[in-house]
């Protein structure tokens, strides 16, 4: 049967995605090829097999969580253990409404906020952690 055949279901398939496929023609920033997106996903199909035995499902949900976080700050060019280190300093006092400006894509510009930098240059966890990467550096 020619409905069957792999040319036919990739014509069909092109034919139902026609108005996604032909999107970057209409929108200029969109690139032609997907290569950020798959280098992008490297990390979790390299990673796939490392994974399949993390324990349980719990596990595997926070470390998709965790991985997809790390991913998030490479985009968005954030060194992933200060990041952590300082939104997790300010989450707890943080309003709920404005719970995006934590987010990476939103990170430089709330660091550049004066009560921002003023609260973390407060906490004393952040000075604690500061505090020990400051002497692991010392004994380097």
């Amino acid at each position: 049967m020619l409905d069957e055949t792999p040319i036919s279901r990739a014509v069909g398939y092109a034919r139902n995605q026609r108005e996604a496929l032909q999107r970057f023609l209409t929108d200029g920033r969109l690139p032609i090829h997907n290569n950020a997106s798959e280098n992008a996903l490297r990390r979790e199909a390299l990673g796939r097999k490392n994974w399949l035995f993390v324990g349980s499902d719990d596990g595997g949900e926070v470390n998709a969580t965790l991985v997809s976080l790390l991913a998030s700050c490479e985009v968005h060019r954030l060194e992933p253990l200060g990041y952590l280190r300082d939104m997790l300093c300010l989450l707890p006092s943080w309003p709920i409404n404005r719970v995006l400006e934590l987010a990476q894509g939103a990170w430089s510009t709330t660091l550049e906020k004066i009560g921002v930098r003023q609260q973390l240059e407060l906490n004393v966890f952040r000075q604690a952690a500061l505090g020990a990467t400051e002497l692991v550096a010392a004994t380097v």
